[in-house]
This record gives C-alpha cells, structure tokens and sequence, in this order.
C-alpha cells in the first residue's frame, strides 16, 4: 500500500477499508511515513469525515497498537468511565467509590489536565503520599481488595493515540468528530474493561459546544465500544456553569469528600449519583431503581467515603488529609471576589472560570507546566443564586497577589447578572444505552 493512494481516496470522498486503516495505523505507530503524510490525511478526515465502520476500524487499531490490558485476574464485572472534560469535574473521585462500594470492580487509567479542565491524576496527587505509577500485579491487588484503583495511565497504551493527536493538535484537526471518538475510546478498549460508561459533556466549558455535536459525539462512542464488543453507555451532561462549588486540585478532593459524605453541591451529588446508578447497571448488578437505593445507601452508610479512604491508603496516601480536609494543601494567599451589583447571577461561564483558574495555578497551559494544588476558587454563588453589590461571590486561592488579580478580572468576565433568576436546566440532557 501507498499513503499517498490512502490519501487521495480520502481526499475525494472514499471510504477506508478495515486493511488500509490497519496498514496506516501500524505505519504511524512504526514511524514509516512521514509527518507531512499523515497531517495531510488528518485534514482529508477532518473535511470528507469517516463512516461509523470506518471509526470503529480506526478505533480498534489504535486500540491494539501498543499493549492492551488483561484485568481478567480481577474478579466481577470491570466497569470504566471516562468524561469528556468540564470545570470543576471532580466526578471519578465521587462516582468511583461511589459505585465500588455497591460491588463494581473499577480497574482505571486516567490522565492529567491539560488547559481550563483538571485531570483526576492531579487531584489524587494533592493528597500527599499517593502514587499513580502502581505496578500491574499491585494495581490489580488494590482492585479485588478495595474495589478500586485509579493509576496514570502507561506509555505503552496506544501508542499510534498519541503520534496522532501531537500532529492533530497543531494541523487544527482537534475537533473532528470521528478522531476525537477514536482517540477516546481507543484508550478505553486498551484499558480492558469489560463495560464503559462515557460523560460527555456539552456547554460553554465543554470541548462540545452544542447539544447536537455532543450526541453525534456520544453515539459514535457508544456505537465503536459495543462493536467491539464492550457494553458501552453515555450521559450527555450539562457544563454550562461550573460543577459544583470547587475548582482546583485540592479544594476537589475537599468537595469529594463532602458529597461522599452526604453533604455538598446538591446539582454535583445528583450527578454523581445518575453516573454510578449507570455503572450498576452496566455491571448487571440492578436496574435504575434498585441502582438508586444501592447508591443511598453507599453514602448514607459511610461505606463509599470508607471505599475512597481505603484506596487512598493503599495507594501510599494518607487518608487523614480526607478525614481533615483543611490539611490538604492551600496556597497562601487567599482574596475575596465580590457581586458588582444587586441581582441574580444568570449565567457564569464555566470556560471563563476553568481559564481563572489556571490564572492561579491550578492548571497547565502545557504539558510541562506545574501546577499549584492548593490553588483555585471556592465558588460562594453560583448560577441561579441572587446577591447584593459587595456580598462575597468567591475565595480565590493562588501564590501572589497579582494572580488573584487577573483571575478576579476573568472571573467577574464570566458573570452575568439579572433582574430576575434563570430558568432550569437539565443536568442530565440525554442518554444512550442506558
């Protein structure tokens, strides 16, 4: 096989077949056609699309070029899940637990941040002592003990992902649909769960803007994961406005802990709630209403917080900062952000607050930034909530002044205020196969 015969065939509208995508995909990962190649395909993919059969070939691939995970030493059903990104996401650290302390077996991988959305590896990486570089045998021992482990996920896992998305993210071919649903589930085949439940957020903080995109988004993934062979679901969810009242490492766990507990955010608690009753019933273990019950009854016992307590402990952290969590880490210097005027907040931008915090360390802007983790915003009001000029909106955590000061600027740039409160909006916009 020619690139340049793959190329063209794209180029006018062609339809791949499952030999060509597997020839190309062990090309990229072989590093045997040139750069220049493989950008000019991406942009071909990006303009002429890819048919579902041809995501899914793509999808399995990818899947398959580097090592695939066997979590078959771990009893039960393994379940996965995997959001698609948002602000002030700290939804695996809740819904994990959450749904292992109801019997689901949680084997997983996960990543960093990158720009205005957190990565669940740096938020269990606030907690002083915890590792996510856990060899293989002692993950899944963590697994069958506790129910669960969260590690970072292995240099050897897709590796053709990888060679793909550093060519996509500087030829502007980031947001084509096809792509995105193949690099995600890609990661997720390799992981080797056996069920995937995907949180594919849609809204202002959300890499999909729109309703539409985000269920042709979700549909492709859920189509590839169970053509091959992976009972996959998806819940389209709202990330208008920040979710919850927390963003920045640290001050994730804090709420985590509090919703574990029964306290919290009532809009994040519902949501975490509605992903674990889908990862019961994605392991068979009940249907939604006995899922519901099991998940109170999680909480109401103590045995989800315990669940997040013991997987801490066993992966080297020391869960009295979960029990105490004014221990974990706070940056130094705290300002107040205040209403500008009397009225209800009607919108609060949720890109506009990721960006605010990055402004005070919380984030990267590259893969080799460093991050703070005791930096980020407590949100005081949020979306929906009325207030007079001078009432406190936010505490602003960071290292300077100067930091708080720019992201105060941004973060009043997200606010919109009004006469009267906004109307409701789902949390929960769609689901798909569950």
């Amino acid at each position: 096989m020619r690139m340049y015969d793959i190329i063209h065939k794209k180029r006018e509208g062609g339809c791949l077949s499952s030999q060509e995508i597997a020839w190309l995909v062990d090309a990229v990962t072989r590093s045997t056609v040139p750069d220049y190649q493989i950008s000019a395909l991406l942009m071909a993919i990006f303009f002429q699309g890819m048919t579902p059969e041809e995501t899914v070939e793509l999808t399995v691939a990818m899947a398959r070029s580097g090592d695939m995970a066997d979590l078959s030493q771990i009893p039960g059903v393994k379940v996965d899940k995997h959001s698609t990104g948002g602000v002030g996401d700290k939804t695996s650290l809740i819904v994990g637990p959450i749904a292992a302390a109801c019997g689901v077996k949680i084997a997983k991988m996960s990543g960093r941040g990158l720009g205005h959305t957190g990565g669940t590896v740096d938020k269990l990486e606030s907690i002083p002592g915890v590792t996510m570089d856990i060899p293989r045998e002692r993950f899944f021992q963590i697994v069958r003990d506790t129910g669960i482990a969260i590690v970072g996920q292995s240099g050897s896992l897709c590796p053709a992902d990888k060679k793909l998305y550093a060519l996509r993210d500087v030829t502007a071919t980031v947001e084509s649909l096809p792509l995105i649903a193949a690099s995600i589930m890609s990661k997720k085949l390799a992981s080797g769960a056996d069920a995937i439940l995907l949180d594919v957020k849609v809204g202002s903080g959300a890499f999909m803007k729109t309703q539409e995109e985000a269920q042709r988004l979700a549909q492709l993934m859920v189509d590839a994961g169970n053509q091959a062979g992976r009972r996959t679901a998806a819940l389209i969810t709202d990330m208008d406005t920040p979710l919850g009242a927390c963003i920045g490492n640290a001050l994730e766990v804090a709420e985590a802990c509090e919703i574990l507990q029964g306290r919290g955010d009532r809009r994040l608690a519902e949501l975490c709630s509605q992903l674990a009753q889908a990862m019961i019933c994605l392991a068979g273990l009940g249907d939604q209403g006995a899922a519901r019950e099991m998940v109170q009854e999680a909480i109401r016992s103590g045995r989800a917080f315990h669940t997040l307590c013991r997987m801490v402990e066993a992966q080297g952290g020391d869960s009295g900062f979960l029990q105490d969590t004014g221990r974990l880490p706070k940056s130094a210097v705290c300002r107040e952000a205040h209403m500008p005027e009397d009225g209800y907040i009607v919108g609060l931008d949720a890109e506009s607050c990721g960006l605010a915090a990055m402004e005070l360390g919380a984030g990267r802007e590259t893969k080799e930034s460093a991050i703070d983790y005791g930096a980020g915003i407590v949100l005081l009001k949020n979306k929906g909530d009325s207030g007079k000029k001078g009432e406190p909106l936010a505490r602003l955590y960071a290292n300077t002044q100067e930091q708080c000061a720019r992201a105060e600027e941004r973060l009043l740039s997200a606010l919109r205020i009004g006469p009267n409160p906004p109307a409701a909006r789902a949390l929960v916009l769609r689901r798909i196969g569950v």
